[in-house]
């Protein structure tokens, strides 16, 4: 009766808000928003994929939806280290997520170092369990766990630092992500009623088909707005961040409520507030593109966001984690920063809050180049082109399961503060660097650049470097420089 009273409760105040204005529940009027102006400047975010899949640290975050599906080597893994799921269930995780060692500060200070302008905690994974406080649901990390506001006071210590606080919600996909648990004798089993954990555990939906069956029900839906809705009010987040479900034809129309609701609510708090979205959930120009584990070829005009992960096979923390290289994170920052873009980085913290060494790896080596190259990312602009050499990305989503091996010649472009910064991928050997689009050029009509160098620096290293421009390039010569990670080449001009 209290969580259904709470729920109208919210529901109503998402219509009060939607009839207050300025933004009405159509993609027509959503189109007119206005995107965050320090989301242009803030190129480097961090994701936090943490939870109650973070105890077993088992396969990946989806440790519960693939403990219950037979055939999957999580289901084996469970039996063989937990017992039987009849026995010991998903649910029995929760009081072995202590988050014992949980220190905000400690986390924010190797963001802010990192060069991170704002964080995305995960609010609520496909799972169910509510890392914040929540009048919606008793699952959550308030009441259970670690009995703990995580969420909230994550957000105090970013306040703190002046990081921009955002989150995300992963909720749409536990309509069915727990229902292979009734395939077989598990602790997942009819009846199961609203506000239950394990509720709705509908059967496994197609996520490629936008009218998959069985169809979300009304009270599901309303559940879904009604937490999201909820996130809002108490936590004001200046991003919102969608996980891939809610593009399914039955959540459409209460998306774009809630849309609307968090968009009045930023015009309330007077800023602007976004969302960030993937398969085309919303329509174009009402949010932030999304591209997950991957991203574009050529710049964008418009704000887009690709988020990725320190691991290459999972988000969360894992005891089989491969790591990505600090050289392959900073070559993803510096390629989507020329491209108009923004980096997502995702870390999963273990199920006692520390962070894993290496996530703290990355983020020292990141800290390290970004304090001498931070002027060539925060707050740059594109360039009259992204990139030049030969190595050509591969468009689209997950495409981050390979590392792109870069040459000497691969370049990428940004302008900050007046100046052209061309960001070498990979250092040659012997220091010496020829940038192709800065040559000489004798077509008056149709030149890469005809303006006047007057100096060229190259950041890191101590001295002025020797340089001239023919019909071949901009020639750069160091000596005895050279550095494991992208090198940054700044360009005075007149």
């Amino acid at each position: 009766m209290r969580i259904a009273q709470r729920e109208k409760e919210i529901l109503q105040k998402v219509e009060e808000k939607i009839a207050r204005g300025p933004y009405e529940a159509s993609w027509a009027s959503l189109c007119e928003a206005q995107m965050p102006q320090w989301l242009a400047k803030e190129k480097l975010g961090i994701f936090i994929h943490w939870g109650v899949y973070s105890v077993p640290a088992n396969s990946n975050e989806w440790y519960p939806r693939n403990m219950y599906k037979e055939g999957m080597p999580a289901y084996e893994h469970h039996r063989k280290t937990y017992g039987l799921q009849k026995n010991f269930g998903y649910k029995d995780f929760i009081p072995m997520f202590r988050a014992e060692h949980f220190c905000p500060a400690e986390w924010m200070e190797l963001f802010q170092a990192a060069g991170a302008g704002y964080v995305f905690p995960v609010a609520e994974h496909h799972d169910g369990f509510q890392m914040y406080r929540s009048d919606l649901s008793d699952w959550n990390a308030v009441d259970m766990g670690p009995k703990r506001d995580v969420l909230g006071e994550l957000k105090e210590e970013a306040k703190k630092r002046g990081i921009h606080f955002c989150t995300s919600s992963h909720r749409a996909e536990h309509w069915f992500f727990l229902g292979n648990g009734k395939m077989f004798d598990s602790d997942i089993h009819e009846p199961l009623k609203k506000g239950d954990f394990y509720w709705p555990s509908m059967q496994e939906a197609d996520p490629e088909d936008l009218y998959s069956r069985p169809y979300p029900t009304e009270e599901f839906l309303d559940d879904w707005l009604a937490r999201t809705a909820e996130l809002i009010l108490n936590y004001r987040p200046l991003l919102l961040y969608f996980d891939w479900w809610v593009q399914h034809e039955a959540f459409k129309p209460y998306l774009k409520k809630l849309v609307a609701f968090y968009y009045n609510c930023g015009a309330e708090w007077g800023t602007n507030v976004a969302i960030c979205y993937k398969h085309d959930a919303m329509a174009f120009g009402s949010g932030i593109v999304e591209m997950e584990r991957g991203g574009f070829a050529e710049a964008k005009p418009y704000p887009w966001q690709t988020d990725t992960a320190v691991a290459r096979n999972s988000w969360c923390y894992t005891n089989t984690l491969i790591y990505k290289t600090s050289q392959e994170i900073i070559c993803t920052l510096v390629d989507v920063v020329s491209k108009n873009g923004n980096l997502l980085l995702n870390v999963g913290p273990k199920a006692d809050g520390t962070l894993p060494e290496g996530d703290k790896k990355i983020l020292r080596d990141l800290a390290d180049w970004m304090a001498v190259n931070r002027e060539a990312i925060h707050g740059a602009k594109v360039w009259r082109k992204s990139s030049e050499g030969p190595t050509k990305m591969q468009e689209g989503q997950f495409s981050d399961q390979k590392e792109i091996v870069y040459t000497p010649q691969d370049y990428r472009f940004t302008v900050n503060h007046g100046n052209i910064y061309v960001i070498a991928l990979k250092c040659p050997q012997d220091g010496n660097f020829c940038v192709r689009s800065l040559a000489e050029s004798s077509d008056q009509n149709l030149p890469e650049f005809h303006g006047i160098i007057r100096q060229v620096e190259v950041l890191g290293y101590e001295k002025s470097p020797e340089w001239k421009t023919d019909a071949e390039g901009l020639h750069v010569k160091t000596s005895g420089f050279y550095s494991e990670f992208p090198v940054v080449l700044k360009i005075v001009v007149s």
